[in-house]
């Protein structure tokens, strides 16, 4: 059974092979977005029951209408993976057998209008869970032209941050900057096209984890995983950029309760690639509980 996705989910075979391990019956997606991955696994294993947690309320909706045929296997929460612990202890759930963190964006998030597109003619926001205060706008708006420069520098690695910095000031003196094609102008307007990659890339990557606390989050989500992962259970882990992936990697390699499953992360095939041009960057890392 399957539901009608717009959203293709990534390394969705990788996924069914390698994040369930023998017993595993309580799964946690953390980031259940359009439910590509949780609907394949539901597919394969019949004795599973997924918890499918997201920050963003349209997703959960869209979820619960892919796993519809599966509902009495599926338990949906919304809220943000850092607070792993007491979702799961709101509904009575201590231990689980399997964890799967995907940390793109999703085609969904891309077209709701919210400044997550360089063509976005919407008011800039960039966030996940509308019930949260900061948004790109006030970034981009109101912060001083220094703390812009950082915040592109260690979200984005953008190596020109300071002089996309000196634009969005100067920018915003001639009247507020109200959305993302906007900001993407400037930027494209400081920074020459490398490639196939939008000039603004890694602005609008360091403007989204700084809205999001992505790094923050990410922290603490694989800090409670690993402690609620019952003996032998799996946790699997997808990014999209270095500065995650780095992460992941050292939190792995740092945790002796963990034994580290892929010595090189995962990549999609030359297929996937083709049919998919969004997974080319990503990564699967996979660790079990010892």
């Amino acid at each position: 059974m399957s539901g009608q996705q717009g959203h293709i989910a990534v390394l969705s075979r990788e996924v069914l092979e390698n994040l369930i391990s023998t017993g595993c019956r309580v799964f946690v997606d953390a980031t259940v977005g359009g439910a590509g991955h949780s609907i394949g696994l539901l597919d394969r294993n019949r004795q599973l029951h997924i918890i499918g947690i997201d920050r963003d309320q349209e997703a959960l909706d869209r979820a619960e209408r892919t796993l519809e045929g599966y509902s009495d296997r599926v338990t949906l929460l919304r809220g943000n993976f850092s607070n792993l612990k007491e979702l799961l202890e709101g509904i009575g759930v201590t231990s689980i057998d399997g964890i799967l963190f995907d940390l793109g964006i999703s085609s969904y998030q891309l077209a709701a209008g919210r400044g997550f597109s360089f063509n976005d003619d919407e008011e800039l926001d960039m966030r996940m869970d509308t019930r949260d205060a900061l948004t790109a706008y006030e970034i981009v708006n109101s912060f001083r032209q220094d703390e812009i420069a950082r915040i592109l520098y260690e979200y984005g690695e953008e190596w020109q941050s300071r002089k996309i910095a000196k634009a969005i000031f100067d920018g915003r003196r001639k009247g507020r900057i109200r959305t993302a094609r906007e900001l993407a102008g400037i930027v494209s307007a400081v920074k020459k096209k490398t490639g196939k990659t939008h000039p603004a890339t890694k602005t609008f990557q360091a403007l989204r984890i700084a809205v999001n606390d992505e790094l923050g989050s990410l922290s603490k989500g694989m800090d409670t995983a690993a402690q609620l992962l019952s003996r032998g259970g799996r946790i699997g882990i997808i990014t999209f950029h270095s500065l995650e992936d780095r992460m992941v990697k050292q939190r792995f390699r740092g945790d002796d309760a963990l034994t580290v499953l892929t010595r090189k992360a995962i990549k999609p095939g030359i297929e996937e690639i083709r049919s998919n041009p969004r997974s080319r960057s990503a990564k699967l890392r996979v660790a079990e509980k010892n």
